[in-house]
């Protein structure tokens, strides 16, 4: 699991023959603000910003710079900035040719400098993220009303942690198994939350107190009771002087319209012993690196959740 970083909170291609995931949209829902929720696990980013949503290339214009991209090519973007890395074979199976790391929509975004793609080692696919210009522009383009529809999503930039990166590059796939699965039962979807983003939240309750004093040292002050009190507040597990943070939160409705809430971890091979244990009691659902299969845990409800994670506070100082 990567660490904290602040840094992190700071001619036309033949478009008619790619899928395309607009089917049923709106031509004035870009002038209405942010809509409730999606019931497609494809949209959940791209329906957080402004952008083209048909088949054809439109423009685009963000700080003096022009781009122009289509539906398909809009929805790669917001992806990607969602779930920070993401690989391409798991992009051209949410959006078809479109994601696939040869075709023209990917070359497209990455000669407009909006993407980078990288060798992922031991795989036959590319990893893809956005550069900073990427981020700037879906940005520049957010839907009003995210605070009133389920929170703001966040888009990060840049691959944070390389060593990482294995791991990170499956939180995409465990994110669509589990929303199908919501999906199907009925439930509309709102955001995704990253580790990063929940462990941000987490720094800034530890160095409240911190804040504005020329004497302080750096140390957090918050005893055992006000961390474990925080983390049931963020439907976080507190257990071995721990809060545990999942990989991915995925925020919903469910089918009777109530706001809901699915932790997901990423587990691999290597999730032995006292470390799989916590997995284990965190109560997420868990995700089995290399296969396809995701098993419910306690994270869908409010109030649930786990993974794993230090208590962070020397780790996100250091």
């Amino acid at each position: 699991m990567p660490d904290f970083d602040p840094r992190d909170f700071t001619s036309h291609d033949r478009d008619d023959q790619r899928p395309d995931l607009s089917r049923g949209g709106d031509g004035d829902a870009a002038a209405r603000g942010l809509e409730r929720a999606t019931r497609d696990p494809r949209e959940i980013a791209v329906r957080h910003v402004h952008l083209p949503s048909g088949p054809r290339r439109e423009p685009v214009r963000v700080r003096g710079r022009d781009y122009t991209l289509n539906g398909n090519q809009s929805r790669v973007l917001a992806t990607v900035g969602a779930f920070r890395v993401v690989s391409s074979h798991d992009l051209e199976a949410s959006f078809g040719r479109a994601g696939a790391h040869r075709s023209a929509d990917l070359r497209h975004l990455r000669e407009n400098g909006l993407i980078d793609t990288v060798p992922r080692p031991g795989h036959g696919d590319r990893i893809v993220t956005l550069t900073e210009r990427g981020r700037d522009l879906l940005e520049a383009q957010r839907r009003p009303g995210g605070s009133d529809s389920g929170g703001r999503q966040a888009f990060y930039a840049g691959v944070r942690k390389p060593r990482e990166l294995e791991h990170d590059a499956q939180v995409y796939r465990a994110y669509r198994e589990a929303a199908d699965r919501l999906t199907s039962r009925g439930g509309r979807l709102r955001r995704v939350v990253l580790d990063y983003e929940l462990k941000r939240e987490y720094q800034r309750f530890l160095q409240e107190r911190n804040r504005g004093r020329a004497d302080g040292d750096g140390r957090p002050e918050r005893d055992d009771d006000e961390i474990a009190a925080w983390a049931v507040d963020h439907h976080l597990p507190y257990f071995d002087e721990q809060v545990h943070f999942p990989d991915v939160r995925i925020e919903y409705e469910d089918i009777d319209g109530r706001s809901r809430e699915e932790d997901v971890e990423v587990t691999t091979a290597h999730y032995r012993g006292a470390h799989a244990a916590a997995v284990a009691r965190s109560g997420f659902s868990g995700y089995r690196g290399g296969s396809a299969r995701v098993s419910a845990g306690r994270g869908s409800g409010r109030g649930r959740g786990g993974g794993r994670g230090p208590r962070l506070a020397e780790e996100m100082l250091s």
